[in-house]
């Protein structure tokens, strides 16, 4: 029998490792058994969660913690915001900046992208029906996708976009040295800068032209930089994972496939399934408690700092996929004031992508030996695939 769990000494991105899709059984052990526990690794954070009903009651709890990330003083705190990003702001800066960005992001405006997805998703599958077998799935499909669809949302320049996505690749490569990652960055950052003035001068229809017009003098040009570089570098990174992800769950799980090939009006809980099954992003941005808080005997002082497990939330042992699942009650998205703005584009692009490529491919298989499969490191925020081949 397993000595029950009393505290956390391991690594995070260790205990996030997965096996295949899976969670490492310690992970789930450890929901099941101590779902809040102090952390006693050195530099780490002081608790970690994994209980559902914990996790759920802290990301929705803005009152007492905070999304802030930690520094020794306001003016330390106010310097490691990543200006525009939401995920990064309390009430009442938060609110401001979700009041101006939810009105774009509605099921309603974003079905108004979906004739421009289909195209984008098309014209990715003739891309890579030319490239030949076995195709790379990702850096045909799955990566170009939300990237293409991103730069659409905000109205990048079709002829900029390539060189955007280049410099955004770079800045993150893991292969690439310190400095070339920071130049890339600069650039990236740089471009953004001077595509926010040029729509201050000139608006179009997209959304950042609709957040220009309709709040020009509440939002600063560092904001806005700071709101494009969320949709293109945060919905790439997330979706890209995302859609690679679900199609190795599909094709690892043929009876699966078949059925939803037989019964396409399941797509939309098969969408809501994989979001769950796969949860690209498998911790929430860390909590900071803004006063002593009790959790069940637990009491977390002001200021400890509180890591929250999506993936734990979301998988449990005995965990199978199940593309007839209703509702499957999943934190993919986070919970409370900082539930990802961008959910419905999200599910609109998987939703696009998934059909298309298993109605192009219905021989669609791995390229590879399921075991054979490369995955990125745990130690990056969002989980995926370093490339996937395929076969049809």
């Amino acid at each position: 029998m397993s000595k029950p769990v009393e505290s956390f000494s391991g690594d995070f991105f260790d205990l996030h490792r997965r096996d295949g899709l899976d969670p490492q059984p310690e992970l789930t052990r450890m929901s099941a058994e101590a779902p809040f526990v102090p952390d006693t690794s050195p530099g780490r954070h002081d608790w970690l969660v994994t209980g559902h009903d914990e996790v759920r009651g802290i990301l929705g709890d803005s009152t007492r913690f905070s999304t802030r990330p930690p520094a020794e003083s306001l003016e330390d705190s106010r310097r490691l915001v990543q200006i525009g990003n939401p995920l990064m702001y309390d009430p009442p800066e938060h609110t401001r900046l979700r009041r101006m960005l939810t009105p774009e992001f509605t099921v309603r405006r974003m079905r108004r992208m979906e004739p421009l997805i289909e195209k984008i998703v098309a014209d990715r599958l003739d891309v890579m029906e030319r490239a030949g077998r076995p195709a790379d799935l990702m850096r045909h499909f799955a990566w170009p996708i939300p990237g293409l669809v991103g730069c659409a949302l905000l109205g990048v320049p079709r002829d900029d976009q390539a060189e955007l996505a280049r410099t955004l690749d770079l800045s993150r490569r893991a292969d690439g040295s310190h400095k070339a990652r920071n130049t890339a960055a600069n650039a990236f950052d740089g471009y953004l800068a001077r595509f926010v003035r040029q729509k201050r001068r000139h608006q179009t229809d997209d959304m950042l032209s609709m957040l220009i017009r309709d709040h020009g003098d509440e939002v600063s040009d560092k904001e806005l930089v700071g709101i494009c570089a969320s949709v293109i570098a945060a919905g790439l990174e997330n979706m890209a994972g995302t859609i690679g992800l679900a199609v190795v769950a599909l094709l690892t799980h043929p009876e699966q496939t078949e059925r939803l090939r037989a019964e396409p009006e399941l797509m939309d809980n098969a969408v809501e399934e994989l979001i769950r099954y796969t949860t690209v992003v498998p911790i929430a941005s860390p909590r900071t408690a803004l006063e002593d808080v009790t959790i069940g005997e637990h009491v977390i002082k002001a200021g400890q700092i509180l890591t929250c497990s999506l993936l734990s939330v979301n998988r449990t042992a005995d965990d199978r996929l199940d593309l007839t699942r209703e509702n499957p009650g999943h934190m993919s998205f986070g919970h409370g004031i900082h539930h990802c703005v961008g959910a419905a584009l999200a599910r609109l692009e998987l939703r696009i992508a998934l059909a298309a490529l298993l109605q192009r491919f219905p021989g669609l298989r791995l390229g590879v030996p399921a075991a054979e499969l490369r995955f990125r490191s745990p130690r990056l925020a969002t989980f995926g695939m370093e490339s996937l081949p395929v076969e049809w």
